[in-house]
């Protein structure tokens, strides 16, 4: 951090940084813009939401299908993909940040927003495999920098970075179910010095916790939805030495094909660098077709492989007509689909990384002797989570998901992430990847490379 700036922390002054005039009007200013910026995500959340439901409901139920037929998806998610295309050739700061780059939170440009919405919201609501937090992190970050350029906050980096960032929490302080998980995500992205990262994280704590609030109550008073994640009551369990001796290999499998799917992704980026037209429409047309091909197999919905996955996530749980054949279809089609939009379309990595794993702990739980299924969803998200390569947030985002069951399974969730994060680093370390290009450059704590 600079030795000074509007913070009021000049060199020999950091003992009093947290109660300096300057600090606590940065902290008022976050918790301030925590209000407008928490509006705009929920509007932006309600927005998809809703188109979500005309494309992949209303729309089909006009034509006469009470499901979404399985050819679908390959229109929805192909024309997606053209507008996703035109957003990333045509707009400045190509449409934002690539899911396959990890969960990214640098600072967006005001200028860049436009680009970030088309994408995003394209991609959201055709169907590309990919979550909604990586947009918000990107509109709450820009927004907070365009509320605050023509100000003396504005015109010093240091506290503009710590403002942009309590922006990005504000925004996505309820997508997550908690807003806890905003400020551990932004703890472990900035990778600061622990007095640094007292000072930045305070902001963004606040922040969240201010827009959660508003989220909160924008949902009860509205009657709208924003599809945040969610598991429905589950019941507190107690673990069994196989839950513990499952814990290791189911992990690394998680891990494995994690890794693998992410390989392709990053093929797919470095492709859409030279022909992004092309590798987005096809890409989006690869997505739409595993989806209709999961939909014939099965007879179930081409939506539980396309889109983010935060309905298909509560189904896996509570939903027992799940047969090994659907799970096995599940896993791999959405595993295709999911590869093929990481490189191309606009989002996060999150919420289909957790749908995989949780498919994978489900077929796990009735397949291995002796591993019940909630140690096995707990273990398998916490190994798809940690795609992120964030270890903290990934345990707190599922263990707050888990909810009562939390408690008991703890110790397998953070098993899963540490066996997780050292099998995909063994795996890349014997094969590293070509870089993406600096627009598309890989953010501290984010996906394995």
């Amino acid at each position: 951090m600079p030795a000074t700036s509007v913070t009021g922390i000049g060199q020999g002054e950091e003992a009093a940084g947290l109660h300096s005039r300057g600090y606590v009007t940065l902290l008022l200013t976050s918790g301030l813009l925590g209000v407008p910026l928490s509006l705009v995500a929920f509007g932006f959340l309600v927005v998809v939401h809703e188109l979500e439901h005309v494309v992949w409901h209303d729309l089909p139920s006009s034509l006469g299908h009470a499901v979404p037929p399985p050819w679908w998806p390959v229109v929805t998610i192909g024309a997606a993909g053209v507008l996703v295309a035109l957003a990333v050739t045509h707009l400045p700061g190509r449409g934002g940040h690539v899911p396959v780059a990890g969960l990214g939170a640098g600072a967006t440009a005001p200028a860049h927003l436009p680009g970030v919405v088309l994408a995003a919201a394209a991609s959201l609501v055709g169907g590309a495999v990919v979550g909604p937090e990586a947009p918000l992190i990107a509109i709450g970050s820009g927004l907070a920098l365009l509320a605050v350029r023509r100000t003396p906050i504005g015109a010093d980096p240091t506290t503009s970075t710590i403002v942009a960032a309590a922006g990005s929490a504000a925004a996505i302080s309820a997508i997550f179910g908690n807003p806890l998980v905003a400020a551990v995500i932004f703890l472990e992205v900035l990778g600061l010095a622990r007095r640094q990262l007292m000072l930045v994280v305070l902001p963004c704590l606040f922040s969240s916790g201010v827009g959660a609030l508003l989220f909160t109550g924008l949902g009860r008073w509205t009657g709208f939805e924003v599809g945040a994640l969610a598991l429905p009551g589950l019941a507190p369990t107690r673990l069994v030495p196989a839950d513990v001796v499952w814990a290791v290999p189911l992990a690394g499998a998680v891990a494995v094909g994690t890794w693998l799917v992410y390989s392709a992704g990053r093929a797919g980026a470095r492709l859409a660098e030279v022909h992004t037209t092309a590798a987005t429409i096809g890409a989006g047309l690869l997505a739409g077709t595993a989806a209709c091909a999961y939909a014939l197999i099965t007879d179930r919905s081409p939506g539980e492989v396309a889109l983010s996955g935060q309905a298909t996530l509560p189904a896996l749980v509570s939903d027992p007509g799940w047969s090994t054949g659907a799970l096995v279809a599940l896993l791999v089609c959405k595993a295709v689909a999911y590869a093929a939009c990481l490189g191309t379309f606009r989002g996060g990595p999150v919420f289909p990384a957790l749908v995989l794993g949780a498919a994978v702990g489900v077929l796990a739980a009735g397949s291995l002797p002796g591993l019940a299924l909630l140690p096995a969803l707990a273990i398998g998200m916490a190994a798809g989570m940690a795609v992120t390569g964030l270890p903290v947030t990934s345990v707190v985002l599922v263990v707050l998901l888990l909810g009562d069951a939390a408690t008991s399974l703890m110790p397998v969730v953070i098993l899963a992430v540490v066996v997780a994060l050292v099998v995909e680093e063994m795996l890349s370390s014997r094969r590293r990847l070509a870089p993406l290009r600096p627009g598309h450059h890989h953010q501290p704590g984010g996906a394995p490379s």
